[in-house]
């Protein structure tokens, strides 16, 4: 790899590495020392068209088959009745046009504050509308394959049956969102972007860790809790009929998968001796940190803005904007009360959730209580 590329990429980011070091558990930092080293200086899933993880963990096989969690019995009942085929079930002759249609309203667009907003004709706006549409909708498809991938995982390491069974519906069902993401992105839309520096860091961090339960954190709670929250304000502030109808299916099955995280977690982290669930604990609070800035959007700006604005003010922009306002309520209110319930908010680690404004949503409604109709409001 070119060096002068390689130091350019560890000074661009410094600062979200700093910042990353907040907890200072040495354990947790060096889990994650290997996906932040591919993932940010060599941006291994950047410029290829595949990446290979090396993944090693131990393969649980149940000979007894005994059925003792019925919660998860219920879930997967549940999910096996709530299947749906994206080719069928979904009407793809609706047309989109960015020209027509509202894909995001002005206000949701970061560069609607900047001056250079006025000088733009429609035409222009609206590419931006577009813009910033496929790139969220372009890293909620990167995050499906990593959920595809790691829910796969966890069926042979999990150690419960009920949880083989009903993780064996959420491999189908993250089939499902991959291939409705990426048909609406190619077919619709016509422009993908790469996976974000942050994201790519988060998934090689789940996909290389031995534990099944980090696995579940990272996915179920994390990944699968924020895309619940930023899903369901997409399908609010879009016009786009096609999308919205996507989202209402997608948003179904999420629920079942973050439900299914905690109903897992809560009973396996009591169980855990205090080191162990403290490691846990920084886990989170990191994988959090790598998730909001995940939405600092820096694809659409090296595509737009790098010649116009330095990248510091451009992640102001975006930190300050409406956008990632609205996301880091809705998707943040989804995942911090899950993480109180599975035991993962203690007094030690609640000053560093304080610190990001993140603990204003520690009352929220935790999974299960959360229904899908109050999910889809």
């Amino acid at each position: 790899m070119d060096i002068s590329r390689s130091v350019n990429n560890l000074m661009q980011s410094g600062p979200l590495l700093r910042e990353a070091t907040m907890v200072k558990n040495v354990r947790v930092l060096a889990s994650l020392l290997g996906p932040a080293f591919r993932g940010f200086i060599k941006q291994c899933a950047k410029k290829h068209e595949q990446t290979e993880l090396a993944v090693v963990y131990n393969a649980n096989f149940n000979w007894h088959y005994r059925r003792e969690f019925p919660e998860m019995t219920r879930l997967y009942e549940a999910a096996k009745t709530a299947q749906w085929n994206v080719s069928k079930d979904i009407d793809w002759s609706q047309d989109v046009d960015p020209q027509k249609e509202t894909l995001l309203p002005d206000e949701f667009v970061p560069s609607s504050s900047l001056p250079l907003w006025e000088k733009m004709n429609d035409k222009e706006r609206a590419e931006q509308r577009y813009a910033v549409l496929s790139w969220l909708l372009s890293q909620f498809l990167h995050g499906e394959q990593g959920a595809l991938y790691a829910s796969a995982q966890v069926i042979e390491a999990v150690p419960w049956l009920d949880a083989k069974l009903y993780g064996s519906t959420q491999v189908v069902d993250e089939g499902r969102h991959v291939e409705a993401f990426h048909r609406y992105l190619t077919e619709k839309l016509n422009k993908l972007y790469e996976i974000n520096d942050n994201l790519y860091v988060v998934i090689d961090t789940l996909m290389t860790d031995s534990r099944w339960d980090i696995k579940f954190l990272g996915m179920q709670i994390m990944i699968e809790g924020l895309a619940l929250g930023a899903f369901g304000t997409i399908r609010q502030i879009t016009s786009d009929p096609l999308l919205k109808e996507i989202l209402k299916y997608v948003i179904k099955d999420e629920a079942r998968h973050v439900h299914y995280g905690v109903l897992a977690l809560e009973v396996f982290y009591k169980q855990l001796p205090e080191t162990e669930r403290r490691d846990r604990e920084d886990l989170a609070f990191e994988l959090s940190l790598l998730l909001r800035n995940r939405f600092l959007m820096h694809e659409v700006y090296d595509e737009y803005y790098s010649h116009k604005m330095k990248r510091s003010d451009w992640d102001k922009l975006i930190l300050d904007s409406r956008l990632l306002n609205l996301f880091r309520q809705t998707m943040f209110r989804r995942v911090i009360p899950n993480l109180k319930r599975i035991g993962l908010l203690s007094s030690r680690i609640r000053p560093y959730y304080e610190d990001i404004g993140l603990l204003v949503y520690e009352h929220g409604k935790a999974a299960p209580e959360l229904t899908v109709d109050e999910l889809l409001k």
